[in-house]
């Protein structure tokens, strides 16, 4: 997340929102977000999401499939993800990833599948 500039703003049962700088550190090499960038901050919303929902004792979380459209090109600004759970279940999540410019309009939509892991109990 620090590599990348990722900031969470805000985590709730309704979702994640997290804003990405668009500089040389998320850039490809034509000077546009790099789609790879953009799939980072799909799935780190998706994770922060799911790691709100679980029981940190006993579970963890982990991304399963992530898709991604890349809608729009943007050469510079912020980036923000809004993440919301379509699907809440006790082995997997499902979150949709709407990535929107500054102006609201789309950059990228993204469906991240996360995998609700049991962790083994640990040994004395």
């Amino acid at each position: 997340m620090e590599a990348l500039g990722i900031n969470i703003l805000s985590v709730s049962d309704d979702g994640v929102v997290a804003t990405m700088p668009v500089d040389h550190r998320t850039h490809q090499p034509f000077g546009l977000l790099h789609g790879g960038a953009s799939v980072a901050l799909a799935e780190t919303a998706a994770s922060v999401g799911a790691f709100h929902f679980i029981d940190h004792d006993t579970q963890a979380c982990v991304g399963l499939e992530i898709n991604a459209n890349h809608i729009r090109g943007k050469r510079d600004g912020i980036v923000t993800a809004h993440a919301k759970p379509l699907h809440i279940g006790k082995t997997t999540m499902v979150w949709e990833v709407k990535i929107v410019d500054e102006e609201a309009e789309l950059i990228c939509v993204s469906r991240c599948t996360m995998a609700i892991l049991q962790k083994k109990p640990k040994l004395n």
